[in-house]
């Protein structure tokens, strides 16, 4: 099923018309967000960054829109499957329809769709960096909007090439992001992860893991620019998003990591989880 403005619909009942602003100009946002045991994994920080995303791109935000009216509204999606276990929902607003660049209206529409979903990490998983085109850095960057196509690109280039995922690069070629979430590196204690204005996500796990090892005096944590040869001289790599959580990196070009500190991180970050449950 297929919540579409809280109603309920099969998926072939659903009707985007031609003027749909997501489609045509990707004028939307989303959430890619994990529900586990009936729960909204870490909802509070996905609903902040929405609005937050929502108030930069000058959208309105109906007055319905509270933390529970949407949890509401996710967990009524979710339920409507029937199924037990671990779902990944998308909640996607988009500026309603009608005219150009410039819409006739702020007001939005929103879609929340649900699939049972479970996802192991993989022992052996490879990168290299996508250097066809720029993620360029700045605040819109940060914004989980609908026009993914580099990311698109970087996972074709991916598949094509036997990586499990690919590093995006800014216009200054500093390391941003991998396709599908944030990257953090390791060496001699101290951990390093993009910093926002190099144009990554604003990632809610990312956030999750800094918290974790800001706490923790055996290592200092660094948002800063990054150089893919860095990467190369890690001692350990790993990428976060709020489905897989953390999945170590094995392999980027020639070199292997040591996988001790992203693993433990994991299991840190799954306490922190069933804590949210």
């Amino acid at each position: 099923m297929i919540n579409f403005n809280s109603k309920l619909l099969q998926k072939e009942q659903v009707q985007l018309t031609s003027e749909n602003r997501g489609f045509k100009y990707g004028d939307g946002i989303f959430e890619t967000i994990k529900v586990v045991h009936n729960k909204v994994i870490f909802w509070e920080d996905h609903y902040f960054r929405l609005m937050a995303s929502m108030r930069m791109l000058r959208m309105e935000i109906p007055m319905e829109f509270t933390l529970e009216f949407l949890e509401q509204e996710i967990m009524k999606t979710v339920r409507s499957l029937e199924l037990t276990g671990m779902f990944r929902v998308r909640l996607n607003v988009f500026r309603k329809d009608g005219g150009l660049y410039t819409p006739e209206t702020n007001g939005i529409d929103y879609l929340i769709e649900a699939t049972g979903y479970q996802y192991e990490t993989k022992e052996s998983y490879e990168i290299d960096v996508f250097k066809d085109f720029y993620n360029y850095s700045g605040l819109l960057s940060t914004i989980k909007t609908n026009n993914r196509m580099l990311n698109t690109l970087a996972s074709i280039y991916a598949d094509e090439n036997d990586l499990d995922n690919c590093v995006l690069v800014n216009e200054r070629k500093g390391v941003v992001e991998v396709a599908n979430g944030n990257i953090f590196i390791v060496k001699n204690g101290v951990v390093k992860t993009p910093a926002l204005t190099e144009g990554c996500i604003k990632g809610i796990v990312r956030g999750k893991v800094i918290e974790i090892l800001t706490k923790n005096k055996d290592f200092t944590v660094e948002e800063t620019a990054i150089s893919p040869f860095e990467i190369q001289k890690a001692d350990e790599v790993f990428i976060t998003n709020a489905i897989m959580g953390i999945q170590v990196v094995t392999k980027y070009k020639k070199k292997s990591f040591d996988t001790q500190i992203g693993s433990k991180l994991l299991a840190n970050l799954r306490v922190l989880q069933i804590a949210g449950i």
